[in-house]
């Protein structure tokens, strides 16, 4: 079972850096990768809000820098009493590094809130083993 402390602390530290003076609403996001490594991202806005990057987003692309190219593991931090899950096109990025059973905790300032697998948020999923080749 992947460390899911360290994801929640990984997310804790970087959900206060999130660049958002538009909604004032700051996610933090931590994945491990197939190496270990944990990565982790937060969300920045945009004056021209269709060009914000989600919390995953950013957490994805530290992952792919970093040399890992599939993750195991995800949580995702954000604020208020609702659970804060990933928006659909962030459900279709992770799922083109994730497999369908592959674990999404999702949590708030004093922990985990719930679980899914990825399968739960993005079911009868397109991913790359769609493609041939």
């Amino acid at each position: 079972m992947p460390d899911f402390d360290a994801l929640f602390s990984a997310a804790a530290r970087v959900q206060p850096r999130a660049y958002a003076p538009y909604s004032r609403f700051r996610v933090g996001a931590a994945l491990m990768a197939d190496d270990g490594a944990i990565y982790a991202g937060c969300n920045v806005e945009n004056a021209a809000y269709p060009v914000g990057s989600c919390a995953e987003a950013g957490a994805i692309s530290a992952m792919i820098a970093g040399g890992g190219r599939s993750i195991r593991a995800l949580l995702v931090l954000g604020e208020g009493e609702a659970l804060v899950t990933p928006c659909g096109a962030c459900r279709q990025r992770i799922r083109e590094f994730a497999a369908p059973e592959t674990p999404v905790a999702i949590a708030g300032p004093e922990g985990i809130r719930a679980w899914f697998s990825l399968e739960a948020l993005l079911p009868a999923s397109f991913g790359p083993d769609n493609l041939p080749g």
